[in-house]
């Protein structure tokens, strides 16, 4: 469990570098304009928003907590505007079965 921790900071702490990244030539650089962060045994809880418009949003929860699964289940977000000027929204979901994102822009699995 205290590998589960240390890997979730590291989760949150890639999270927000990935949003405020380098800026394109000729952009200024973004600013983290709103951050919270709850990072509890089992679980946790973040919240990014920088200037330039993008935010993110994500909160695990530890499953099968002492046994052989354990797992940590993660559902976020995030909002970006691309160059076409559109704002875009990814949603996602992340545990034991893999990364599943959803977005109108994203093309869609066929059952």
């Amino acid at each position: 469990m205290k590998y589960t921790v240390a890997i979730v900071a590291i989760a949150i702490a890639c999270s927000v570098i990935a949003v405020s990244g380098a800026p394109a030539a000729g952009q200024q650089e973004a600013q983290v304009v709103r951050y919270d962060s709850d990072v509890q045994p089992e679980g946790y809880k973040f919240a990014v928003e920088t200037s330039d418009g993008k935010s993110h949003q994500e909160e695990g929860q530890l499953k099968h907590v002492g046994t052989d699964h354990e797992a940590i289940a993660v559902r976020g977000s995030y909002t970006y505007l691309s160059d076409d000027g559109q704002t875009y929204t990814v949603n996602y979901v992340a545990d034991e079965t893999g990364f599943h994102p959803e977005g109108e822009h994203l093309p869609r699995a066929v059952q």
